[in-house]
C-alpha cells in the first residue's frame, strides 16, 4: 500500500471499505426478505412461504436480522397463509 499523508490511519480506511460492503450486503438480504414477504402476502401458498422462510433463516444465519425475529416473522407469514387456504 502506498505511504500515506498524515492523518490517514490505513485500519481506518480499511474499515470503512469493510462497512460498506457490509452494509451493501445486508442491505440486500434484507430486500429479498421484504419481496419474499410481499410475494407471500400476493399468492398465499405454501411454495412462497418456503421461499421467504428460507430467506429469513439465511440473514439471521449471517447475523443481519436476529433470529428470535425471523422465526415471529416466518410464524406470522405462515399464519397468513394459512389462514386463507383453509376459508
Amino acid at each position: 500500500m502506498a505511504k500515506l499523508k498524515t492523518g490517514r490511519h490505513t485500519s481506518a480506511l480499511k474499515a470503512q471499505r469493510q462497512s460498506e460492503k457490509r452494509n451493501s450486503q445486508n442491505t440486500g438480504l434484507k430486500k429479498t426478505i421484504r419481496l419474499a414477504a410481499k410475494e407471500v402476502l400476493k399468492t398465499k401458498t405454501a411454495e412462497s412461504v418456503k421461499k421467504a422462510s428460507s430467506a429469513l433463516d439465511k440473514a439471521a444465519k449471517k447475523g443481519v436480522i436476529h433470529w428470535k425475529a425471523a422465526a415471529r416473522k416466518k410464524s406470522r407469514l405462515a399464519k397468513t397463509a394459512n389462514k386463507t387456504e383453509s376459508k
